[in-house]
């Protein structure tokens, strides 16, 4: 199995929080994780930094891929997630899952503010 480049963006902590949970279940190290918020980092990224913080994008098998079909990748390279990466190799799952992360996109901003709210006192 080829190995499968992540980019993330490590300023965002819904980001983090989800690549962490990756990172803990990729115990073969199949992923390579770039955080795209470190400096430096984008130099190195193959698309425009704004375009790769815009939508979650992979390289697996050296084919860059974004939205729903990045995810799928990503899963197909963790054991305990491959089944799932591999029924969106179906394209009707895959645009049922590309539909639903177009509609986490919108939502993202608002959950990114609620990860980062301080918490509350009481």
């Amino acid at each position: 199995m080829n190995e499968v480049v992540v980019w993330y963006d490590g300023a965002c902590p819904l980001c983090r929080r989800e690549i962490g949970l990756m990172r803990r279940l990729d115990r073969r190290g199949a992923l390579t994780f770039i955080d795209v918020a470190e400096p430096g980092a984008a130099e190195a990224c193959p698309l425009d930094p704004a375009e790769l913080l815009s939508r979650f994008h992979v390289r697996e098998d050296g084919q860059i891929l974004s939205g729903a079909a990045a995810f799928a990748a990503m899963w197909r390279a963790i054991p305990l997630l491959r089944p799932l990466g591999l029924m969106a190799r179906n394209r009707n799952v895959l645009a049922l899952l590309e539909a639903l992360y177009a509609r986490f996109l919108k939502v993202r901003p608002r959950l990114q503010q609620w990860f980062r709210a301080p918490p509350s006192r009481t």
